[in-house]
Formats: C-alpha cells, sequence, structure tokens
C-alpha cells in the first residue's frame, strides 16, 4: 500500500487533515496549535506543511496524516486509510496487490456492499410496518432523527427476507454467509428484530445487534465475527460519539447499546458500550486515544463490581481516570432512567465518583467489619487494588483511607502488603489477577527517545546511543520537527546529548527491573530461566 499512501499524502496536505480537528496558526515555517487530546497548557501542537508531518510535544506524539487520523480518531492504520482514500479520492482497489491480497481486498469491498444494501432494506422494512414502527418510536420512545443517525430497521419474519431481496440484487449466499446475516441452515440469521447496525469509525456497516420485539430468548442476538466484524475491538455508538468525546474531553461507557441510543437522544453524546462483550485493554486503548477521562456506567450488581475491578485493572497501566456513575436516582439502567427524566441522567454523568472509591464502599457495604475475618478479606481486596494504582500520592491517599476504614494504622497495612510482596516473591504464586501486559512505552520514555535521537541525527552528537537509528522519511522529518523545536538554541549538543542518555537509561533500567519482577511471578524455581531471570535482575539492582 505503499503507492497508495504516497498518493493520498501528495493530494491532502498535512495542515488540511489536522486543520479540521486543531486551530493552526503561523509559527515561521511551521503551524502552532492546542493539542487535540488536551494535555498542554500553552500551544505545543507542530505541524511542518514543508515536511507533511506533525508533533504534539505535550502528549509526545507525531507521524503523518495517517498516524493523526488514527490517534485522533482511534481507530487502526487500515480504517485512517480507507477513510483518508476516500476524501482523497483514490481508489485503493488500484493498489490492491497481487493473487491472495487482492481476492481478500475485493471479498470484503464485496462484504461491505452488501451490508450496505441489507442495512437499506431493514430500514425500508421498518417503516412499511406500522407495528414495528408503534414499537420503536412510541414503546422505545427514539425519535426519527435518532433511528436514522443509527440506522435502525426491522428484519421480516419469513426466514428468507433479506436472503432473498440481496439475491435479486446479485449478492450470492457465499457472500451473505462471509458478511454474518446467514444462520448455518443459510436462511436469515435475524427474524421479526429491531436491527440495530454495528457501525465502525469510517461509518460503514460490520455488522448487526438485533433485539426481539416480543417476548423470547435471547433478547439480543448478534452478528458473528467476520473479516469486518471484531467484538474484542469494536466498539458501539464510537462512530456517533467521537465528536462529542473530543470536545468534551470525556466518553461514557454503559452497558447496553439502548443505553448508548437513549443516551445520545437525551443529548449526552459521549456514550459508547463494548457490545455485549467485557471490556478489554483493546477497547481502553482505543478510547484513551480520544480522551483519559472515562467514566463506567455499570451496574452495582456482583458482575458489575467484578467488571469495574478488572477496568481498574487495566486503566492503571494505561494512565487513564477511571470513575463511576452510580446514582440512577432509583431505576436500574441509564436507558431507564432517561425515559423517567433525561436531566437526572445529565446530572449523574456530572456526579460521578473515582472507580477505587465505589469499589471500596461496595466491598465495605458487603462484608461485617466489624468482624476479623471479614476485616482480613476487605484488606486483601483494598490491597489488590492499591496494587493497580501507579502515582504515589494517589496511592498514599488510598492506603490512608484503607488504614481507617479498618480501624488500624497505616504503618499495620503496610506491613501486611510488604509481608503479602515478600512472600510471594518466595512462593511465585499470584496474589492478585493477572496484570495485563502493554507493549506501549512509557510517555516520558518515549520523549527521552526522541530527544535523543534527534540530538544524534541532527545535532550530530558525538556519543553512541543504544537505539536503532530510523532511515523512513516521516520518522526522520518527525525528529528534525523534534529537533528544531527543542534545541535550536543548544550550542553544546554533545553535552546535552549525555545528559538526555544518562536519564533515559535510568529509566530504561526502572523498566527492565519491573519486567525482571514480573517475569519472575510466572514462573516457577525450577524453570530454566528462572535463575537466569533472577541473576539480571539481581545485577540490576545492585547497579
Amino acid at each position: 500500500m505503499y503507492d497508495a499512501k504516497e498518493e493520498i499524502k501528495s493530494r491532502l496536505p498535512v495542515e488540511d487533515v489536522v486543520g479540521r480537528y486543531v486551530e493552526l496558526k503561523r509559527a515561521g515555517r511551521s503551524l502552532k496549535g492546542r493539542s487535540p487530546w488536551g494535555v498542554d497548557k500553552t500551544p505545543s501542537f507542530m505541524v511542518s506543511p514543508e515536511k507533511g508531518i506533525w508533533h504534539d510535544f505535550s502528549a509526545n506524539k507525531g507521524g503523518d496524516i495517517f498516524t493523526f487520523v488514527m490517534e485522533v480518531e482511534g481507530i487502526t492504520f487500515k480504517e485512517a486509510l480507507e477513510k483518508l482514500a476516500r476524501e482523497a479520492g483514490v481508489d485503493l482497489a488500484k493498489y490492491g496487490g497481487k493473487g491472495d491480497d487482492k481476492k481478500f481486498a475485493e471479498k470484503k469491498l464485496r462484504i461491505k456492499k452488501s451490508l450496505e444494501l441489507a442495512t437499506k432494506y431493514y430500514q425500508a422494512c421498518l417503516v412499511k410496518n406500522r407495528e414495528v414502527c408503534e414499537y420503536v418510536f412510541y414503546q422505545r420512545h427514539l425519535n426519527r432523527a435518532t433511528v436514522a443517525e443509527f440506522k435502525i430497521g426491522y428484519s421480516p419474519a419469513s426466514g428468507t427476507a433479506l436472503l432473498d431481496a440481496l439475491k435479486k440484487r446479485g449478492f450470492s449466499i457465499e457472500d451473505l454467509d462471509a458478511a454474518g446475516p446467514l444462520n448455518r441452515f443459510k436462511k436469515d440469521l435475524f427474524k421479526d428484530r429491531m436491527m440495530i447496525p454495528f457501525i465502525d469509525t469510517n461509518g460503514e456497516v460490520i455488522g448487526y445487534t438485533a433485539r426481539i420485539l416480543g417476548k423470547g430468548e435471547p433478547k439480543y442476538l448478534n452478528t458473528p465475527e467476520t473479516v469486518l466484524f471484531n467484538k474484542s475491538k469494536y466498539i458501539f455508538g464510537l462512530y456517533q460519539a467521537k465528536e462529542s468525546i473530543r470536545r468534551s474531553n470525556f466518553v461514557v461507557i454503559v452497558e447496553g447499546n439502548m443505553d448508548v441510543i437513549s443516551s445520545h437522544q437525551a443529548g449526552v453524546k459521549e456514550a459508547v458500550a463494548t457490545s455485549g462483550t467485557a471490556m478489554t485493554e483493546q477497547h481502553l486503548k482505543i478510547l484513551s486515544r480520544l480522551t483519559s477521562d472515562i467514566r463506567l456506567a455499570y451496574d452495582g450488581d456482583e458482575a458489575g463490581v467484578k467488571a469495574t475491578e478488572r477496568a481498574v485493572e487495566l486503566a492503571g497501566n494505561l494512565g487513564i481516570d477511571l470513575t463511576i456513575i452510580s446514582n440512577y436516582h432509583g431505576a436500574k439502567d441509564p436507558d431507564e432512567l432517561i425515559q423517567k427524566d433525561p436531566a437526572l441522567w445529565k446530572q449523574a454523568v456530572e456526579e460521578r465518583i473515582p472507580a477505587v472509591d465505589w469499589l471500596l464502599d461496595k466491598y465495605a457495604e458487603k462484608l461485617n467489619l466489624s468482624l476479623a475475618p471479614d476485616k482480613k478479606k476487605f484488606s486483601d481486596i483494598a490491597l489488590k487494588l492499591l496494587s493497580y494504582i501507579h502515582d504515589e500520592i494517589e496511592y498514599a491517599t488510598y492506603e490512608d483511607k484503607i488504614a481507617k476504614i479498618l480501624g488500624v494504622s497505616r504503618e499495620v497495612l503496610h506491613e501486611k502488603g510488604t509481608r503479602l510482596d515478600e512472600e510471594l516473591e518466595k512462593s511465585k504464586a499470584k496474589r492478585f489477577l493477572k496484570k495485563p501486559k502493554t507493549t506501549a512505552m512509557p510517555n516520558h520514555v518515549k520523549k527521552l527517545e526522541d530527544n535523543l535521537l534527534a540530538l544524534k541525527i541532527f545535532g550530530k552528537a558525538s556519543l553512541e546511543v543504544p537505539l536503532e537509528i530510523p532511515t523512513e522519511k516521516t520518522r526522520l522529518s518527525e525528529l528534525e520537527l523534534v529537533f528544531d523545536t527543542n534545541y535550536k538554541d543548544i550550542k553544546d549538543f554533545d553535552k546535552e546529548a549525555k545528559l538526555t542518555l544518562d536519564r533515559y537509561q535510568k529509566e530504561t533500567k526502572k523498566l527492565r527491573v519491573k519486567e525482571l519482577q514480573e517475569k519472575l511471578e510466572n514462573l516457577e524455581e525450577d524453570d530454566p530461566i528462572y535463575e537466569e531471570t533472577l541473576t539480571e535482575l539481581s545485577q540490576l539492582l545492585k547497579s
């Protein structure tokens, strides 16, 4: 796809693409603006029209138009490529490669076209069926604008209605089977249901969730996973919500797709859902590209508590500010609250509380803290939650709170945590849930790496750096922008490079120590690499 990328870049100037999201002002040969991620106090977002690249010095991100759209929209490279190709008027099919690659590209295009037509068919069926309109507009209280925005439709009860309609338009059973709307008997999967499309971040339908109109099970039926639809990555409502999320700088995660739709209609357009699947690290990573303020609207039952605990664990590794929306004013979920009074839902979204506080309160309510066994159980749970917190001040604050709840000194609580950690080292048995692995380099380390490379390449610093020198044009242009912005007034590049290298080595050492410690937690003492790992860790700690 290299030729396609270059063709798109030649048609779409970087300042035009970025300018749709960031207000840019001329600053010499470059353009300057505020970070679209809202992390800078003064303008620190730079665009170089000459080089075709951008760099956000506050968020330490940068690249070309493709990386920008990926970051700001929270989408994959393929999705960004397709989005920008449409805007540039570039036909990707001409660059689709040869053999199997081209056949796969053609298959995906065929599936997309079949789903687009199926959605229009379902929408037409909704309009023609009076009883279904009664259900959608009067029982579900959806207005016409919402139904159009979410492309809501209706699947007839016959069992072959969609199949017959699309076969007449030239689509085969194989086409529809690959797209997902057929069952194992090669008939319509969805019958007599309200159809709610899964829409990707480019606005294209990739599948469906279908709600039964009357009584029966399952209440919701989803498209199986296909070449287009991956439930572990898909976020329902994100296409409709992303502009509001960027503007308001927060996102609300609700449990049900109807909660999302009702929330948007009520004016809280920042709502999304994970479409009937447990939240994954991939979900949070996608959302964290848009905002670090993530608000969960989960039930307070046991399943909701477990889901929140998992989310806290994931969020701690991604630098996310996780809060809980819990005051539903007697309603069971956001949808019911909105039907009661949309203003109360808006109020609830603002009255969120930190996720760790919410979890501590839930466990304190569940246990009898006047009894020693329950105090022990609560302290175990609380210390597990503390293990997900990486900020020292936040950690100390919660340690104080937990100690007060238990009626013990902070020192006693701290001693228990230390003892459990020591026992963990000896037994190598997991005390807590397994921490999710993330390959993302911490922001401050990435910034040091960029600065070090910029000094080496463009400052011609003489010292050796433990990094591979990039050769890719866009990456070099980005580093040149870093150099021009940070070091144009520096006289002694060798001295600056040495100071930067020292800081870089200290931070990478910390990361390696943490990595080895986590590795040891998963190894038994008779494992062949146990001694090797322990030796490396000991040497690092002594150095």
